[in-house]
């Protein structure tokens, strides 16, 4: 195949120990070059004003800044102020990740935001255009970038395309409620192949494109839309199992893990790490441990629930709002239950790397990983592959995660019902060492056939077999 070029939002170049605290994209998109090389090329992540201006000559934005680490050569281009409040803080992250989350409650409609999201894309697509070779085979990701294909192909792009959305696609009745869902549909029948994280999605997207564009699909991926032909299919993201059992078992996993272990008193460890991000389910989990120390109170003084949760998007302000939330219920919560040798809750509202976390996970008798929507959610697949096999601990799902129609093991729950939550909480503490190695063998085989290469390959080897556009 020709060259892979990938395409995010946010480009981050990692080396070394840098990858033991990306995110689950990066993670990804690192994988998917690791092999074969290629070009990264997105946002480098800076905000300044010669990106709008174009610097002192003032004849449009620098071109972007292009440099090799290993077999990754990364393409840079920086936002202006304008360009990052508009397209990123606006119309991504106040209006696409709601409305995708199914949280229309929190979704923002302004116009002005859609236009700025518009004509980035377009920057992008115009930055990117020169560093094409007409074999290259273009990947790009996720709902900051919907446009992109459309403007490449506006610029004279043959290139095979495609695109995978790491987050769910709503219903179509939640889906028209965007002012401008006509358009980005038609963006994403641009790209050649459209992936997705489940059936689900695939089939509400399909469902929109028959009530909403007239067009067709079939039982074997291909949708028949605005004059478009492309392939749609769900390709799950994974994890690098191997990577994630070593940092498991790493020096700085091990070192955590027993500095914790030290400070628990032989109590049992609940663990939740999450972005803080509304989607993730964090206060009904709070809510639902409360219940489970007022309806088991032999379980106080036995066990310890640590939930880590970074800082997340801080300039936008549901954010805000949910982290004073948190704080308040974390506050309430071991003020209530807490004894002169014991705090119930263990809240730390910063990052650990990678195998810090890979490590408190191999140490915990439960995984709380309880979103009230997600595309997939790749810290239950790493908190399987982290598991020891002898001690495995039991993984708590909530059934809106993408990984729930995997991962058949875990204990699936409705993150939004708290009593039955708390109450399965309780049956994963108690469950014998027999069940918990039968569930996670279960679990762990799964992950293995939905890793993080077989995620990329079926993705690839479909868009490679298809004609480039003509």
């Amino acid at each position: 195949m020709g060259r892979l070029v990938v395409v995010s939002n946010r480009v981050t170049p990692i080396t070394g120990r840098q990858a033991a605290s990306a995110g689950g994209l990066a993670v990804g998109v690192l994988a998917a070059l690791r092999d074969t090389g290629g070009l990264w090329f997105g946002w480098s992540g800076e905000v300044n004003e010669t990106s709008r201006t174009g610097g002192r000559d003032g004849n449009g934005p620098p071109p972007p800044r292009v440099f090799r680490t290993g077999k990754v050569t990364y393409g840079l281009i920086d936002l202006s102020d304008a360009d990052y409040q508009g397209f990123y803080a606006g119309f991504a992250n106040r209006t696409l990740w709601p409305l995708f989350h199914y949280r229309l409650d929190l979704a923002s409609f302004e116009h002005h935001w859609y236009a700025t999201y518009r004509r980035v894309n377009q920057r992008f697509a115009e930055a990117l255009r020169p560093l094409l070779k007409p074999d290259d085979i273009v990947w790009i990701h996720d709902y900051h970038l919907i446009p992109m294909a459309a403007e490449l192909r506006r610029l004279g792009c043959e290139n095979r395309i495609g695109f995978f959305l790491h987050i769910p696609f709503p219903a179509p009745e939640i889906y028209v409620s965007l002012p401008w869902h006509r358009q980005l549909a038609a963006d994403l029948c641009a790209y050649d192949v459209l992936g997705f994280q489940t059936g689900t999605d695939v089939h509400q997207f399909k469902q929109y494109v028959e009530l909403e564009l007239n067009g067709t699909a079939d039982w074997k991926g291909s949708v028949n839309a605005l004059g478009r032909q492309l392939h749609v299919d769900a390709y799950p993201i994974g994890i690098d199992v191997d990577d994630v059992q070593g940092m498991a078992v790493s020096a700085e996993a091990k070192r955590q893990a027993a500095r914790l272990s030290a400070s628990m008193a032989n109590r049992q460890l609940i663990m939740g790490v999450d972005r803080l991000d509304y989607t993730k389910g964090i206060v009904e989990r709070l809510r639902a441990f409360e219940l489970l120390l007022q309806d088991y109170p032999n379980l106080r003084r036995q066990v310890t629930f640590m939930q880590i949760s970074a800082p997340s998007r801080e300039q936008v302000p549901e954010y805000l709002e949910l982290r004073e939330q948190v704080e308040l219920l974390s506050g309430h919560l071991n003020g209530v239950y807490s004894e002169a040798d014991w705090v119930p809750l263990r809240y730390i509202n910063r990052s650990y790397t990678r195998r810090s976390l890979m490590g408190f996970f191999r140490i915990s008798r439960l995984g709380l990983v309880t979103p009230l929507r997600d595309g997939m959610n790749l810290v239950a697949l790493e908190y399987v592959a982290a598991q020891d096999e002898q001690d495995p601990g039991v993984l708590v799902l909530s059934r809106f995660a993408g990984c729930a129609q995997q991962l058949d093991g875990a204990l699936v729950v409705n993150p939004y019902d708290v009593h039955h939550l708390a109450d399965t909480m309780h049956a994963g503490l108690a469950m014998t060492l027999d069940e918990r190695q039968d569930r996670w063998r279960r679990m762990m085989q799964a992950v293995r056939h939905h890793d993080i290469i077989a995620w990329r390959d079926r993705f690839l080897a479909r868009l490679e077999k298809l004609e480039r556009v003509a």
